[in-house]
């Protein structure tokens, strides 16, 4: 069975999406109507823009976005079977399978980076890469910090993100270190995503799905708060808003669409990141870029 998975924030790169742009009118026509949507020139961002412009989470996540619906576009859905995105790529993944329009997708996701970049101003906070580790070490380290200190992204076997204020951050990068992480890794990012900090961010983002028309999706998601296939539109929703304050548990949801029949997964925006930890999930299966 065929899979298509959306890759999130840090995927992005300058010149993203310029040949799908200049290589069909439709895709054209797509990418400018975007800009007519968020009311700036985003394309042109993305196209020519400077490194730290593309790096703002405001840019990212709708670039990210408008990106792999337009590789979607250019390959026509490839006709899977499922689909599941790493967090932001949960909104281009409801595009692929009917669930939002290219319109309410976007406008949602820029909604949401808008809210997650306030959340980030109002606290000092950050996030860690922890290498070499098992889940349930980090896990019960994070649970003794004082302060808010959350797994946040399981991305692989032995590699999971955390997330919190920047103290009990780093305090726990120093004891994941002497409890034998390989590397306990700061990340260059301004805030604290998945984690409780997110909770302002939740709020608003919460109130724009609920005036936004979700259909019934015409194959499974596999979100990633539930890690389990899902078509239900209000089930659907719950979940993304959950999303924002809890885990992104990747490594649960590729598993559980391999233990579902998948065993060809197709990765659909900018860059390789998540074949990259398909196939730490599980080597047995193949993996590849869309275009």
């Amino acid at each position: 069975m065929k899979a298509l998975v959306f890759p999130g924030q840090g995927s992005q790169f300058v010149g993203m999406g310029k040949e799908l742009y200049d290589s069909r009118k439709d895709i054209k026509d797509l990418m400018e109507y975007a800009n007519e949507i968020l009311g700036f020139d985003i394309i042109s961002i993305m196209f020519n823009g400077a490194d730290e412009d593309l790096k703002k989470t405001e840019v990212t996540q709708p670039s990210i976005f408008i990106h792999s619906v337009a590789a979607l576009k250019a390959v026509n859905g490839l006709g899977a079977e499922m689909v599941a995105g790493h967090s932001l790529g949960e909104f281009s993944a409801l595009v692929a399978n009917g669930v939002l329009s290219f319109d309410d997708g976007l406008k949602l996701v820029s909604e949401r980076a808008k809210a997650m970049q306030a959340a980030c101003d109002a606290n000092p906070s950050s996030m860690a890469a922890i290498l070499g580790l098992e889940d349930a070490k980090v896990e019960e380290i994070c649970a003794t910090i004082n302060g808010i200190v959350v797994p946040a992204n399981y991305n692989c076997p032995g590699q999971l993100v955390i997330s919190g204020e920047t103290v009990a951050v780093e305090e726990a990068c120093v004891k994941l270190k002497e409890a034998g992480a390989k590397r306990a890794l700061l990340l260059p990012v301004n805030g604290a995503f998945h984690s409780p900090l997110m909770q302002p961010a939740q709020e608003r983002l919460a109130a724009a799905i609920e005036n936004t028309k979700f259909r019934k999706a015409t194959i499974p998601v596999y979100q990633n708060i539930t890690t389990t296939a899902v078509t239900d539109p209000e089930q659907i929703k719950n979940n993304l808003i959950s999303q924002l304050t809890g885990p992104v548990k990747w490594t649960q949801s590729v598993q559980n669409m391999i233990k579902d029949g998948a065993n060809n997964f197709i990765e659909v925006g900018p860059g390789k990141t998540l074949q990259g930890l398909i196939k730490k999930i599980d080597s047995e299966v193949t993996s590849a870029s869309a275009i």
